[in-house]
C-alpha cells in the first residue's frame, strides 16, 4: 500500500444549480478557474491525487495536471447508476493501493492545502475524518482503507453520507473558512471572487 492517502477530486457533476454561461468550474476567480484554484491546492498539500470527471472538461483538467491523474466517466444525464457515488467509487477503484481517500468536491477553491494535510494524517487514528471550522461540518471527508469495498461499490448521487453515518467520524477543526464554501451559484461564485479579491499577491498566483 501507498504511505500517503489519495486525493479524488471530483469534477463529474454537471453543476445543474449554477445560471453562468460555461460550467461552474471553468469560472474565472482571479487566481484561475474555480478547477485551476482547486487543483492548486490539491498540488500544494503535495499528497497523492486523481480527478474524476467528463469528457466535457477533460482537456480544462489535463491542462493542470497529467493524464495518468485523470479518470473519465460517463456524464449523469439523469441516470439512476451514475452521479457523485460513481464517481467516487471510480476514483476510489482507480487507486486501490491507496492508505486511503480524501473527496474533495472540485467547486471548493479555497480549501487549503494544509487542510488536506491534516485531515490526512487524521485517518492513522480513525476510520473516517472531515475537515470542521468553527464546528461547523465541511470537506474533504477522507476514509480509511478499511471502507474500501463499500466505496467502491457506490452509485448513483447519494455520495458517501451513508458510511459517515455508520461509522465514527473525527472532525479536524481547521483554521480554513474555505472548507465550508463550494460554487453551486452565481452568488456563491461572487462571494469566491470577492474572497480572492482580498488575497495577498502571492496567494492569488495563479496555477500555471
Amino acid at each position: 500500500m501507498t504511505s500517503r492517502p489519495t486525493i479524488i477530486v471530483l469534477a463529474a457533476g454537471k453543476g445543474s444549480r449554477f445560471r453562468g454561461d460555461s460550467h461552474k468550474l471553468e469560472q474565472d476567480i482571479g487566481s484561475g478557474s474555480v478547477l485551476a484554484s482547486t487543483l492548486k491546492n490539491v498540488l500544494a498539500s503535495r499528497l497523492p491525487f486523481l480527478v474524476v470527471t467528463t469528457a466535457p472538461l477533460e482537456a480544462a483538467t489535463r491542462r493542470h495536471v497529467a493524464a495518468r491523474d485523470v479518470v473519465v466517466v460517463p456524464e449523469a444525464n439523469g441516470s439512476a447508476m451514475l452521479g457523485m457515488g460513481y464517481s467516487i467509487s471510480a476514483g476510489v477503484c482507480a487507486r486501490s493501493d491507496a492508505s486511503g481517500w480524501l473527496i474533495l468536491p472540485a467547486d471548493m477553491p479555497l480549501v487549503q492545502g494544509a487542510t488536506l494535510v491534516a485531515v490526512a494524517q487524521a485517518l492513522d487514528h480513525h476510520p473516517v475524518a472531515y475537515a470542521q471550522h468553527r464546528g461547523r461540518r465541511g470537506h474533504p471527508v477522507a476514509f480509511a482503507a478499511e471502507l474500501y469495498s463499500e466505496l467502491a461499490t457506490l452509485s448513483g448521487d447519494e455520495g458517501a453520507r451513508r458510511l459517515t453515518a455508520r461509522y465514527p467520524a473525527y472532525g479536524v477543526e481547521v483554521d480554513d473558512p474555505g472548507v465550508l464554501v463550494d460554487v453551486d451559484t452565481l452568488e456563491d461564485l461572487s462571494a469566491v471572487r470577492a474572497r480572492q479579491a482580498q488575497q495577498p499577491p502571492d496567494a492569488a498566483r495563479p496555477l500555471q
